[in-house]
């Protein structure tokens, strides 16, 4: 890879991430939950948005073939909600959402300068699509603490969806972490198994091509 690949994998993960948290944040804002605010995470200065971790991760397995990795997490209080369940919906599937349409708009530009010879776009575009496909399924898996744990929890019975999230508030973290590694070592890579398969789908339904 040259030094333009990994400035536009970095210029990538950069609006990726920050737009997937700002989504957050602005949607539970919306809905009545001034704590994103008082954290100051209603913002477009999306340095506030980053986790060192998450960001680190994306960039070494965007290098194996699939990225994951997150943002920082966005606090918020469904009980301050116009309507708790269905506004925390709201804010938590925003975040993968906006990585889709963030996905398809590069996918659109991607298709509008083919075949221009402008190495650097094509790239930059290609990784758009990639990376944003990548961390819009990765996040919906339903592993605490992704955002796909909440989903999930949303259409459940209450007291099933109370086991689920104390559950996952728990262990599910300690989960998540043992998965990465199975899966960076070989052992078990589930994240390759079901993410690889429908990234590609997904990629090659907004690029129109097989990559």
């Amino acid at each position: 890879m040259q030094v333009s690949d990994y400035v536009a994998i970095f210029l990538v993960i950069f609006l990726a991430i920050g737009i997937h948290e700002y989504a957050h944040a602005k949607l539970a804002d919306m809905a009545g939950d001034p704590t994103p605010g008082i954290y100051g995470r209603v913002t477009l200065n999306l340095f506030k948005h980053f986790d060192p971790i998450g960001t680190i991760m994306i960039i070494l397995t965007v290098l194996s073939g699939f990225g994951i990795g997150w943002g920082k997490p966005v606090p918020m209080d469904p009980r301050k909600m116009r309507n708790p369940k269905w506004d925390h919906f709201v804010a938590v599937i925003g975040g993968p959402a906006s990585n889709f349409i963030q996905a398809m708009l590069f996918a659109v530009m991607f298709r509008l300068t083919a075949g221009q010879e402008i190495p650097f776009l094509s790239t930059f575009l290609l990784y758009g699509v990639l990376i944003n496909v990548s961390l819009g399924l990765f996040n919906l898996l339903p592993i605490g603490p992704l955002d796909g744990m909440w989903i999930l929890g949303t259409f459940l019975p209450d007291r099933t969806r109370i086991k689920w999230t104390q559950f996952n508030l728990q262990f599910g973290g300690f989960l998540f972490l043992g998965l990465i590694i199975l899966g960076q070592t070989g052992a078990f890579p589930l994240f390759s198994m079901i993410l690889g398969p429908a990234g590609r789908a997904v990629t090659r339904f907004m690029l129109g091509t097989e990559l």
